[in-house]
């Protein structure tokens, strides 16, 4: 009889998801990941063999499923505009859901971790990708300004993820006191806080109607 499956290099990724945003790719190790899910150690190897193995196919696994969401929320059938925010709330959400491993991923990359930097290469373009395609279009439904994709994508980008990743730097290093701390988590890094500058942003993108003043 077969040995039922124990979901053995599941329970890995799981802990590797828990871990790597605490570690990096440095600081992360065979050993810390099966005492974290409670496997033993030739558990790993026999699954994943080495530990940038194993970093590659968890950052994805992770990337893959917000592409795939990605994908569904900008199908053909609605408008440029629409498709854009609901791109953007897709990428935004999953930055504000892995921020901490975003931030790890980033550092480690400047840092000269290959694999790091492997996955920033291969996957930065691809939702990059989809959102020049959608202001492309959008522009040329007069749904969004005029203006260089580079310069729009990085006003989104400034004005949704940089206050993300800002204050998630500032929290981790407790550069501020608990009241500043708390209102930080509360006002900048909230699901909330976070809809509030896609939609700040994207009316700012917004062409003035004729008549309306400049």
């Amino acid at each position: 009889m077969a040995r039922p499956s124990q979901n053995i290099d599941q329970r890995l990724l799981a802990s590797g998801l828990a871990l790597l945003p605490l570690t990096g790719c440095r600081g992360l190790s065979a050993r810390k990941l099966t005492d974290h899910a409670g496997v033993h150690l030739g558990m790993f190897h026999y699954h994943f063999h080495s530990k940038e193995n194993f970093i590659r196919i968890l950052l994805e696994q992770v990337y893959e499923g917000m592409f795939s969401e990605l994908e569904i929320r900008t199908r053909a059938g609605e408008s440029a505009a629409h498709n854009l925010r609901n791109a953007v709330h897709v990428i935004a959400g999953f930055g504000r859901t892995h921020r901490q491993l975003l931030l790890r991923i980033g550092a480690d990359a400047l840092a000269g971790e290959a694999v790091a930097a492997q996955f920033l290469q291969t996957n930065l373009p691809r939702h990059l990708d989809v959102v020049a395609r959608l202001i492309s279009e959008a522009q040329r439904d007069g749904d969004v300004i005029a203006a260089p994709l580079p310069q729009v994508i990085g006003f989104i980008a400034g004005a949704v993820m940089g206050p993300v990743l800002l204050g998630t730097a500032v929290l981790e290093q407790a550069l501020l006191g608990p009241a500043l701390g708390e209102l930080i988590d509360n006002e900048v890094l909230s699901v909330a806080a976070v809809e509030q500058r896609i939609d700040l942003a994207l009316r700012g993108l917004t062409p003035l109607k004729q008549g309306v003043a400049e």
